[in-house]
């Protein structure tokens, strides 16, 4: 067991390494070339801030994939399997198609297009569904149509999911990681503990996708330095898609020993089978939920259902008072109860305290979200690690007369104050004055101010 691990993870490392050390140049390069869009009315950020991240993370998955062509327990992968190549083709052509979308803004139809057209570039290659697991029915084969259509549908889907949630920095990346994290854990599990060889690619490819995400997450947090743009997010909504597409139907029951036992305990035990099917929505359930909901809003407006607004769900957390780095650690945190609650859940069905854990925890999140001005202190012996606004005040008697200079910034405002332009305020420049309460710091919103600033629903041409 030891050795595959450590594949995997050299796997991951280098992914995540390649796509970090890419980042920085293809930042610059994203300024040479003007990939810089204008705010628009539904943007959180503030500043100007480059697009085409998506190219360092393509970077990544290429190394990624070299690097596991190479490896003794990850070569036979590629050997038994034209899964990967199918995987590469797809999001070559899909990658192609977020660059000219982040330099030029085609059209929403022609992106549309073009992943379905990436989509069928993979199941030409092989990389489809054949079969389903339905429940009371037992393995349902596909004609070739059934197949395609589902497969390509499910490419979709998740592809815009991804898309439509990557609003915030640091977003998309982390709940894609975080998805992705459980995805592993599970089809390392068909396969290791199993013996299921055809769950090896989906293993791999979700590997590489969190080393995608965890190398360009540095450069994605907030502030945003820049952004993944449409070349990055289509990009790791495709290898999702691929992985959740590679697992689906490849499970053999019989494989699994399943049906020893009563009539109850193989039910039970037939649900590693029916997971494939629901493990893909579970992992996409927020961004999904955020699809549909903005389709409905859009078409219940009289508007087009690719027409972008400020109704997502992360723009409401932030309209409700939540900072932005709080609305995403909420979303994280929604994302992985979900994920790996449905993974625990498939592990040990049987068992009442994974539900209990998961309504326990889905209350604390609850909380959270009616909490948006608890600011957390951390205790004396961390304050070193956290950012400042999360240290306690120290009260000394020496220091109780007033300091020449600018008050430090009260909870949720942003520690670093800024020009809009961009250029720090400087003590002693009566000429420049400091950003307001509620308005956004480089890149990126710090602190949400009066409800009245979402209270317009502005609409805009293009998504992020």
């Amino acid at each position: 067991m030891g050795q595959p691990v450590r594949d995997y993870l050299l796997t991951l490392c280098v992914t995540a390494a390649v796509t970090y050390l890419l980042t920085g140049p293809v930042r610059k390069f994203a300024i040479a070339v003007g990939a810089m869009p204008a705010i628009r009315a539904r943007d959180v950020h503030r500043e100007p801030t480059p697009r085409l991240g998506g190219i360092a993370m393509f970077g990544g998955l290429c190394a990624g994939l070299i690097v596991a062509d190479h490896l003794f327990n990850l070569n036979g992968v590629f050997e038994l399997s034209n899964e990967p190549r199918a995987l590469l083709s797809g999001a070559a052509l899909i990658w192609l198609i977020g660059v000219l979308d982040d330099k030029f803004e085609i059209d929403a139809l022609i992106k549309l297009g073009g992943q379905m057209i990436a989509a069928a570039v993979m199941v030409i290659q092989g990389l489809t569904i054949l079969w389903l697991p339905i429940p009371g029915v037992g393995t349902v084969a596909l004609t070739q149509w059934q197949g395609t259509l589902l497969t390509v549908a499910l490419v979709v889907i998740t592809i815009n999911a991804v898309n439509f949630v990557d609003g915030l920095d640091g977003l998309a990346a982390g709940m894609v990681c975080i998805a992705s994290a459980a995805f592993f854990l599970y089809t390392y599990r068909l396969w290791y503990g199993y013996g299921i060889e055809a769950a090896a690619p989906a293993t791999l490819f979700a590997a590489v996708l969190m080393g995608m995400c965890l190398g360009f997450l540095p450069h994605n947090m907030h502030p945003a330095r820049i952004f993944m743009g449409d070349s990055g997010s289509m990009l790791i909504g495709l290898v999702l898609a691929a992985g959740a597409i590679s697992v689906t139907g490849q499970v053999d029951p019989d494989a699994m020993k399943l049906f020893e036992g009563s009539e109850r305990q193989a039910t039970h035990a037939m649900l590693p089978v029916f997971i494939p099917l629901l493990l893909p929505l579970t992992i996409i359930a927020i961004p999904a939920a955020d699809l549909i909901l903005a389709i409905v809003r859009r078409t219940w407006n009289g508007q087009s259902p690719f027409a972008a607004d400020r109704g997502h769900l992360h723009h409401r957390l932030l309209e409700i008072g939540h900072s932005h780095s709080r609305s995403v650690l909420i979303m994280y945190f929604w994302s992985a109860l979900i994920a790996f609650g449905a993974v625990g859940y498939s592990v040990h069905s049987a068992s009442l305290w994974i539900v209990l854990v998961v309504v326990g925890l889905s209350a604390v999140g609850l909380v959270l979200l009616l909490m948006p001005r608890f600011t957390p202190r951390a205790p004396r012996w961390a304050e070193r690690f956290v950012p400042p606004r999360y240290r306690r005040r120290r009260r000394d008697s020496a220091q109780d007369e007033p300091v020449d200079g600018p008050e430090p910034a009260a909870d949720g405002e942003a520690e670093d104050r800024h020009l809009p332009g961009g250029s720090h305020l400087a003590s002693g420049a009566p000429d420049r004055a400091p950003v307001a309460v509620g308005v956004s710091g480089v890149n990126g919103a710090t602190a949400i101010g009066p409800r009245s600033r979402f209270a317009a629903r502005d609409r805009a041409d293009s998504s992020r």
